[in-house]
């Protein structure tokens, strides 16, 4: 460089040469030839250009140069400098989780080991092979046995590890396990509240025993009056005479016949207590002298035993709001059952159960039935909670159904739990019966699931023997309709209920459910008498055989099939029975699959029928709605535009394409049907065709707002879509209505496929690719769950934004409605005089927006229309108050004021009150949990 210099300029050789020579021996360089040591900004600024310069060029190398390069300067340094990289990179990227058994010492990673529960040992075990190591040395496992008192009978070697741990696993399979209501037969239950009325019942004894007391106190003291001596009698004898007349006449003293009138007393009411004990070990069949918890159990029944010797325990069905046309189930309820409807949005387990407390009214049930919304692994009983296998073990959720089927009779004496989900279908609902069985000690029965529809599973076989839980349940009539139509009913329900509603606001909610479900049900009985008829049914068979049918002259067929019969001269079964002997039909073919082996192939047949009629709607939709409109676009006479078409069925024909393929795929197999034929492989090529459905359902929502926005503005395709809605070639059905096909049918898919698998065995070679595909289809159904979730609540987020008056804009991120509740405002008239002898009068009436981060709080108004009963209601934007700074309290009732709460924001202060205890109950537990969330979050 120096050369280089002095070439390219003589002039600034002779310079620097000069100043070379002036310089002092001081001077000198250090670095290089070109670092100066006085000059410090020289040298600063040599520094940094060649260190940019060096940064540049390891810029333009490659990775693998970049790394050479690095190894030889980490080879150079020293180690200072080594140290000091390390501090570096412990100060950049700190160390936050580490192994504390590759740092630590093994002894002391074994005393930290040893503070571990024997179920935590297990799971440390499967961390890796090294943790399984130390997990299952003897130190550790030998003193929770001998704590135990197990020991082992012959002494381990020097290099045997593991032997007390499988002997404490030995050990702990062993023993004996009472369920909790033999436990409680036992032992008794801390939830009991047999004290209180067992206390109830000891003070009124007592008050009766003072009662008597006093009554012969007074008897004696007339007696005393009455036989006691003459005054004027100074003779001895006579007075001697007189004392011995006395004590042969009189009674006792007084002491002694206040103790005999109290043992007596205590007497008759000991003797009459055993005979009713005796009445109940007669009747339930239990031993009264377990213990003295067993002896109060007893007591606490004593009143619904004695109403209920000649009446049979009533039934109690508790029923969902979520679900949809639930005024129909109502309406079918038996006399022996007691229903219960609860609100679903709000609702939680401790209030659940105040509302069954007080439904029973201390009666004991001969079973509980439970139908809400769920799925072939979960219950989804409340909001925010779903029971599921690993869920029942959580304490409160554990303490709800301990609670609830305390209330019920013992298994010996039939006492079962019913729930109307499909847990019977799969592996893991079968494990959520078994622990719910063993929980509460119960028959518990749910469907199999194997019939597709609406809620069609619940006609099909039931786990366990004796007779068929709906019909101990409900009536026939309305629980087959509610099965088959529940959906098309609830959108007859909705105009009922905005138009009876208002007029029965102040009948409860299951008198108001039932009342609006026998007034749809005396509108849609007629024709279901009618068809019960074996003429009807021949009719019913021909209408099947020409939907399955393509022909020119549909009367013509129909009119065929039926002389057909007539020739035949006989009129067989048909195979779509009638409404009122479906159930009838599935329970009695589920009944005959014998065998896992033939419960797999009723499912497969289930799968590829429902398969047949799912492509023959989709078939529906090609045929009936796009082929014309393609051709009428062809021949330039188009009704809708072409973009429109395209993005209204291309994805229901992508989705019908790959359907086409899977049903071949299944008929082929049914052809060559055996107990080791496979068919979750059909699954498996199925599922990587899901991007059809993907597309179609993010296309969804404006498909139908597009079908919605053509109505109204082209008068051609009015007619065209009123031509052909709900024709028989559409399967009474609309356009509409056919779009939810394929949202209905990925959850059947998953229902059959957990049937399938329940019914395959794990050494089966389908076993693998039936689990790979219903891996994949149950995370899909949980993406259509998500986008239903977020659609329901976009559109109560507008229906609330429309209802509340003057309000702020309450559609922000995150934020769902909860619930909503009615109250009415309270003013105290005279806050001077103590609170339990204070009057309030009814300020206004409120309504309250429960969201998940907010309290909107309205004034109600109704306005009457003249002539007539109906009632409008208004909402008008009041306040709004934050939850995080929102406080609640409860406030006791009194003679004045029930069911009431205060409401208090940093500013002001509400007292509300509801109409009935429950809303309260419901509301108030709602709030608190809605509170706690938002301040967790």
């Amino acid at each position: 460089m120096t050369a280089y210099k002095s070439r390219g300029c003589p002039n600034a050789q002779q310079t620097e040469l000069n100043q070379t020579e002036s310089c002092s021996e001081a001077a000198a360089t250090l670095f290089s030839a070109w670092t100066p040591i006085t000059k410090k900004p020289s040298n600063q600024q040599l520094f940094q250009e060649r260190t940019t310069l060096i940064l540049h060029w390891f810029d333009l190398w490659t990775d693998g140069q970049r790394k050479h390069l690095l190894q030889l300067l980490l080879r150079r340094c020293s180690k200072s400098q080594l140290k000091s990289i390390s501090d570096y990179f412990i100060k950049v990227a700190p160390i936050t989780r580490l192994d504390f058994t590759t740092v630590l010492p093994r002894v002391l990673s074994l005393y930290i080991l040893s503070f571990l529960s024997p179920m935590d040992l297990c799971a440390a075990a499967q961390v890796s092979w090294y943790w399984r190591f130390l997990s299952e040395q003897d130190c550790l496992w030998a003193p929770k046995c001998i704590r135990q008192g197990w020991f082992l009978t012959y002494g381990t070697s020097d290099n045997e590890y593991g032997a007390w741990k499988k002997h404490y696993v030995a050990c702990a399979c062993n023993l004996d396990f009472l369920s909790p209501r033999e436990a409680a037969d036992l032992y008794g239950t801390l939830n009991e509240t047999l004290p209180e009325a067992e206390e109830e019942e000891e003070k009124r004894t007592e008050c009766l025993i003072r009662r008597t007391i006093r009554e012969k106190i007074v008897e004696h003291k007339k007696a005393d009056l009455k036989s006691r001596r003459a005054w004027l009698t100074n003779s001895k004898g006579t007075y001697a005479s007189s004392i011995r007349q006395k004590s042969s006449l009189l009674p006792l003293s007084r002491s002694t016949t206040l103790v005999q009138i109290g043992d007596k007393c205590r007497l008759e009411n000991l003797f009459s207590t055993k005979q009713q004990r005796l009445q109940l070990n007669s009747t339930i069949e239990t031993s009264c002298a377990t213990s003295s918890m067993k002896t109060l159990a007893m007591s606490s029944h004593l009143k619904s035993f004695i109403s209920s010797i000649n009446h049979p325990p009533p039934h109690l069905l508790l029923l969902s709001s979520r679900l949809p046309a639930y005024e129909m189930v109502l309406c079918g309820a038996l006399v022996n059952v007691v229903p219960l409807l609860y609100d679903y949005s709000g609702m939680t387990l401790e209030a659940l159960l105040c509302l069954v407390e007080k439904a029973m009214k201390g009666r004991v049930m001969q079973s509980i039935g439970i139908i809400a919304e769920g799925n072939t692994e979960e219950i989804q009983l409340v909001e925010g909670m779903r029971i599921t296998e690993k869920s029942i073990l959580n304490p409160d959720v554990r303490a709800f159904w301990e609670k609830l089927c305390g209330w019920v009779v013992p298994a010996s004496e039939a006492g079962s739990l019913n729930i109307f989900v499909p847990l019977a279908a799969s592996v893991a609902g079968m494990a959520l019966i078994n622990k719910l069985s063993i929980l509460t000690g119960l028959s518990v029965r749910a469907p199999t699931g194997i019939c597709t529809g609406s809620y069609q599973h619940i006609l099909s076989e039931w786990l366990g023997n004796g007779d068929f839980p709906p019909l101990v349940y409900l009536n026939e009539g309305p629980l087959v309709s509610w099965c088959r139509q529940s959906e098309w009913i609830e959108q007859s329900l909705q105009v009922l209920r905005k138009q009876l509603e208002p007029q029965l606001r102040l009948l409860s909610h299951e008198t108001r459910g039932r009342t609006l479900g026998l007034f749809l049900w005396d509108h849609i009985n007629l024709p279901f008498v009618k068809l019960k008829s074996e003429v009807m049914q021949v009719v019913i068979e021909g209408l099947v055989a020409l939907m399955k049918e393509t022909t020119n002259n549909p009367l013509e067929f129909l009119g065929k099939f039926l002389l057909r019969k007539c020739v035949d001269g006989t009129v067989k079964k048909s195979e779509i029975l009638t409404e009122s002997a479906s159930y009838n039909s599935n329970h009695k073919v589920a009944k005959s699959l014998l065998g896992e082996a033939d419960r797999r192939s009723g499912a497969f047949m289930e799968l590829l029928n429902s398969e047949k009629a799912y492509v023959r709607l989709l078939q529906a939709i090609h045929s009936v709605f796009y082929i014309p409109l393609r051709a009428a676009l062809d021949s330039n006479r188009a009704i809708i535009s072409s973009a429109n078409l395209v993005m209204l069925f291309n994805p229901m024909l992508d989705i019908l394409e790959a359907n086409k393929v899977f049903l071949q795929d299944l008929t082929e197999r049914s052809e060559e049907w055996s107990p080791l034929q496979c068919v979750g492989d059909v699954f498996v090529r199925f599922c990587a065709k899901l991007r059809a459905y993907t597309n179609f359902f993010n296309n969804y929502h404006t498909a139908i707002r597009t079908i919605d926005k053509c109505k109204e503005m082209l008068p051609v395709f009015r007619a065209f879509i009123k031509r052909h809605n709900k024709t028989l070639a559409t399967r009474m059905l609309s356009l509409q209505e056919l779009f939810l096909s394929p949202s209905t049918r990925v959850e059947e898919y998953v229902i059959l496929l957990q049937t399938l698998m329940l019914h395959t065995p794990p050494e089966h070679a389908d076993h693998t690719h039936m689990s790979s595909a219903l891996n994949t289809l149950w995370n899909y159904r949980n993406f259509i769950h998500k986008l239903k979730k977020s659609l329901n609540q976009e559109e109560k987020m507008l229906e609330v934004q429309k209802i509340i008056q003057s309000c702020p804009n309450l559609q922000e991120g995150g934020r769902y409605l909860i619930t909503v509740q009615d109250v009415a405002l309270l003013s105290c008239l005279n806050e001077d005089i103590a609170p339990s002898l204070r009057m309030y009068e009814c300020v206004k009436e409120l309504g309250l927006f429960l969201f998940n981060d907010v309290v909107v709080l309205t004034e109600k108004r109704e306005t009457h229309v003249p002539f007539s009963l109906a009632v409008n209601t208004s909402h008008t934007f009041l306040a709004s108050v934050s939850l995080h700074s929102l406080n609640v309290s409860d406030i006791a009732d009194t003679k004045y004021m029930q069911n009431s709460f205060l409401l208090e924001s940093p500013n002001r202060q509400w007292m509300c009150a509801t109409d009935r205890e429950e809303d309260k109950i419901r509301w108030l537990c709602a709030l608190s949990s809605a509170i706690n969330a938002a301040k967790h979050n």
